[in-house]
């Protein structure tokens, strides 16, 4: 084995800990001697300890010295104090000789510093070692972490006419079983999910994640005027599910109804009528919500691109083909004058779920200025 294969699986451990580290990155670490992986680790849970700490327990159990051993990780090891100590001073203290390094760690608190002070104590130090697919591990992080804004991801599903329903308004189920599944895994990776208040109006939904051994992601409504029926599925379980509704209403009758069944409200100023939405992404980035999937309709799709909020796109694509002048497509809105003023993506990547396509991409010139 090479070092491009033991970071291949200190990324796959490191995938493990998605949806139950943020705002902490994920994070994963084995410990090799002649060739020989002789312990393994990652970043579980936040608050816990991190994936070098986790490596050196497991060789702690099996009480195996790992003086004289080499080390990959797939972030540049902490070198400050936070909710655990400093992994690099477990790393000397252990006696580990070379450092395999795969992304720089873009938190100022570290950025560099921790190579530094490993190289600093005589440990050998390599970096950028499958750089690009462990950077893309941690997007939203080295996003949330530069910004103090959440990751905003815009989701939806379409037929291959471009139409999220058919003309009645039917739309279950677009597509396949594959990759509604794979919804349920952004829906893991992501710290929240928004939607509108025409979605709850219109499918009355849970938005939970329905993985085994997941957890439910936080949701957020974004009702200007307070219509989500007291009734509905999203406020009934609010309780057990961290709910908030971001409003511009001063009904104080109203938002006591909403905070007695256990939502909290978050209000903004209006622009034009609505939910700032650029004031709402920073009172989240400052609550620690790093990451947001978007899985609002038409409406909700066009106003958080026109206020710069998205950062990427999910557009699954199934082999269908609805029809329908009036039939609903996933970005409403007063829409683009001219082709020149579109919207750009960049980075488009194309994937095979089952019968149906997903297409990931960035947005271009992503605003980081809300």
């Amino acid at each position: 084995m090479n070092h491009n294969d033991f970071m291949k699986i200190a990324l796959s451990l490191a995938e493990k800990g998605m949806g139950f580290v943020s705002p902490n990155p994920l994070v994963g670490a084995v410990i090799v001697r002649n060739g020989i992986i002789i312990g393994s680790g990652w970043h579980r849970k936040y608050g816990e300890l991190h994936a070098e700490r986790n490596a050196f327990a497991d060789c702690d159990s099996r009480n195996i010295d790992c003086s004289g051993a080499d080390m990959y990780v797939t972030l540049e090891p902490c070198c400050h104090y936070g909710k655990t100590p400093p992994c690099t001073e477990a790393i000397i203290e252990h006696g580990i000789k070379r450092v395999f390094i795969g992304s720089s760690d873009p938190n100022p608190l570290v950025a560099g510093k921790g190579a530094k002070i490993l190289r600093e104590h005589g440990i050998e130090v390599s970096e950028g070692i499958l750089k690009e697919e462990c950077d893309a591990l941690n997007s939203i992080f080295f996003h949330y972490i530069t910004t103090g804004l959440p990751y905003v991801t815009m989701k939806y599903a379409m037929t291959i006419d471009g139409k999220i329903a058919c003309y009645t308004g039917d739309s279950k189920w677009i597509t396949g079983e594959e990759a509604r599944h794979d919804v349920q895994k952004q829906r893991l990776r992501h710290s929240a999910i928004m939607v509108g208040v025409g979605t709850v109006l219109a499918d009355n939904p849970m938005l939970t994640c329905r993985l085994e051994n997941s957890r439910n992601p936080l949701r957020i409504i974004c009702d200007s005027s307070l219509r989500t029926p007291l009734e509905s599925n999203i406020v009934r379980t609010a309780e057990s599910i961290p709910t908030i509704i971001a409003t511009v209403s001063s009904d104080k009758k109203r938002i006591s109804q909403y905070e007695k069944c256990g939502c909290r409200i978050i209000k903004t100023a209006p622009e034009n009528g609505k939910v700032n939405l650029r004031e709402l992404m920073s009172a989240l980035g400052k609550e620690k919500i790093d990451s947001i999937l978007l899985e609002g309709g038409a409406e909700m799709n066009w106003s958080a691109l026109s206020s710069g909020i998205v950062t990427d796109v999910l557009t699954y694509i199934s082999p269908k083909i609805f029809g329908g002048g009036n039939a609903a497509s996933p970005v409403a809105g007063t829409g683009i004058p001219h082709p020149d003023g579109a919207f750009m993506l960049e980075n488009s990547k194309v994937i095979r779920i089952g019968e149906d396509i997903l297409i990931e991409s960035r947005l271009k010139n992503v605003h980081g200025n809300c």
